[in-house]
């Protein structure tokens, strides 16, 4: 049986849900984006699409961070159907975990099967520096709570998940090829000892390169300490945020496959860390949108062939070629 809170969670998700379908014309989206701090205009880049404002939208939150524009968009990018969320909510918004992942589950709702999970993030790895994009392997939720918390709505998925493969590996293969694709230099960022694009003059210290690592989640707003962020280094964290988390435990209790991507803003060395605001992470995320974008579409367009019917799998052939932000 159902509990009464189960049923209110339940219809809310409905309600919202039931309104944003009303909206659209044209297939359900199967692809959800949730694009972080700086990093909304890919949805702008979406065909036959409407747009819909979260205050429009029953039981949504409204987001109130710079950078966060605070739209639903559905419409079409290389071919597939998509629901963008130009800018998300946070749990440092005073918005309760359930508030924060109500999307996600709103998402599958409208027939969502794959959520792509953007942020801007602080990099914790030497090998790192602003402007890369790095690709989502795994997580450490140290925001101190956690979206499932609470009696189990077995509606929206099991008390249990798995989190064993939390980031599919068949999306990060097809990261790898994506960016074969698109010239990007593919980490680990260091060659002998030495950071990349410190060699031959820097002649490639501006060029964005495909990271991968591992994603640590904080509750913010504050940034962290030069001893809180050599804990995260001694912990495995490659990079630090205050997002993501919440709503990919979300995605996967939903039984939804996820790839996250976060855009590297800023240096979040211990022993160099220079004061950071929120205005410099947005800025970073600015410029490194082309990049970004043609990557996510590049990414976009490899799933397709991945999953059609002559697909050849994951990458097939293709993969030879401060703080942290506000996300």
């Amino acid at each position: 049986m159902r509990s009464g809170s189960h049923l209110r969670r339940s219809a809310m998700i409905d309600e919202a849900a039931a309104y944003v379908r009303s909206r659209l014309v044209g297939p359900d989206p199967e692809i959800g984006l949730i694009l972080g701090s700086g990093l909304g205009d890919l949805a702008d880049e979406a065909e036959s699409a409407t747009a819909i404002a979260y205050a429009d939208i029953p039981h949504f939150p409204v987001s109130t961070v710079e950078g966060h524009a605070g739209r639903l968009v559905v419409g079409t990018l290389e071919g597939r159907r998509v629901v963008c969320m130009q800018g998300r909510f946070h749990y440092y918004e005073g918005y309760s975990m359930e508030e924060v992942v109500r999307p996600v589950y709103m998402m599958k709702r409208l027939g969502v099967r794959t959520l792509v999970v953007t942020n801007a993030a602080g990099g914790l790895s030497r090998a790192f520096r602003p402007g890369d994009l790095m690709v989502i392997r795994d997580h450490i939720n140290l925001t101190g709570a956690n979206p499932l918390v609470g009696p189990n709505d077995p509606a929206l998925g099991p008390r249990f998940p798995d989190m064993s493969e939390a980031y599919s590996r068949r999306f990060r293969d097809l990261a790898r090829a994506a960016a074969a694709r698109l010239g990007l230099a593919v980490g680990p960022g260091e060659r002998h000892g030495e950071r990349v694009g410190e060699r031959d003059g820097g002649q490639d210290r501006d060029s964005p390169r495909l990271q991968e690592g591992v994603y640590c989640g904080i509750a913010g707003p504050s940034y962290l300490t030069p001893a809180e962020l050599a804990m995260l280094v001694r912990i495995g964290a490659d990079a630090v945020g205050m997002s993501t988390v919440a709503e990919v435990i979300a995605a996967r209790h939903a039984g939804l496959e996820v790839f996250g991507v976060s855009c590297i803003t800023d240096m979040a060395i211990p022993d160099e860390l220079e004061p950071l605001t929120h205005e410099q992470v947005v800025a970073v995320a600015e410029r490194t949108k082309p990049v970004f974008a043609r990557f996510l579409r590049e990414w976009l367009r490899l799933l397709g062939a991945d999953e059609s019917p002559a697909g050849g799998g994951a990458g097939s052939g293709a993969a030879d070629g401060a703080g942290g932000g506000a996300a």
